[in-house]
C-alpha cells in the first residue's frame, strides 16, 4: 500500500502544477478528482454494464439473490450519497441505474418463476385428469 500511495501522492503533485486556474476550483473540490468520490462512480458504472448486458439473458439463468442485492444496495447508496457532505450526484446517478438493471432484473427473475410456477400446476392437473392417470 505504501508504493500505491506515494504513486497516488506523486501523480496528484504532478496534476497540482498542470491544472489550469479554470479547472482549479473542480481540481479542489471536496468531490473532485484527487478523492474517491470522484473514480468510485466511474468504476461502478461496470455493475450497470453488466446489468444491462444481462438483459439478453435467458430470465431462468438469473439469480434472484444477486437481482435483490443489486437493487437493495443501489437504493440505499443512492440515498447514501445525497446524505453525505458533500453530496455526490455522480455517485447518486449510478447507483439509481444499479438500482434500476437489479430491479429489472428481479422482476424478470421473479416472474419467470411465477409463470414456470404456474405452469408446472397446470402440467400437473391436466396429467392427474387424463383418461390414463384414472386407470
Amino acid at each position: 500500500m505504501i508504493i500505491l500511495s506515494s504513486v497516488y501522492r506523486s501523480l496528484v503533485a504532478i496534476g497540482d502544477r498542470h491544472v489550469p486556474a479554470k479547472f482549479r476550483t473542480f481540481w479542489e473540490h471536496p468531490a473532485g478528482p484527487k478523492t474517491i468520490h470522484f473514480w468510485a462512480p466511474g468504476a461502478k458504472w461496470a455493475l450497470v454494464v453488466a446489468g444491462l448486458g444481462d438483459l439478453s439473458r435467458p430470465a431462468e439463468k438469473l439469480s434472484v439473490y444477486q437481482s435483490t442485492a443489486l437493487a437493495a444496495t443501489g437504493a440505499i447508496w443512492a440515498r447514501y450519497s445525497l446524505v453525505i457532505i458533500p453530496k455526490n450526484y455522480s455517485l447518486f446517478t449510478v447507483n439509481v441505474f444499479v438500482f434500476l438493471t437489479g430491479a429489472t432484473q428481479l422482476s424478470r427473475a421473479l416472474h419467470y418463476r411465477y409463470t414456470k410456477g404456474q405452469a408446472s400446476e397446470a402440467e400437473v392437473i391436466r396429467t392427474d385428469s387424463s383418461p390414463a392417470a384414472t386407470k
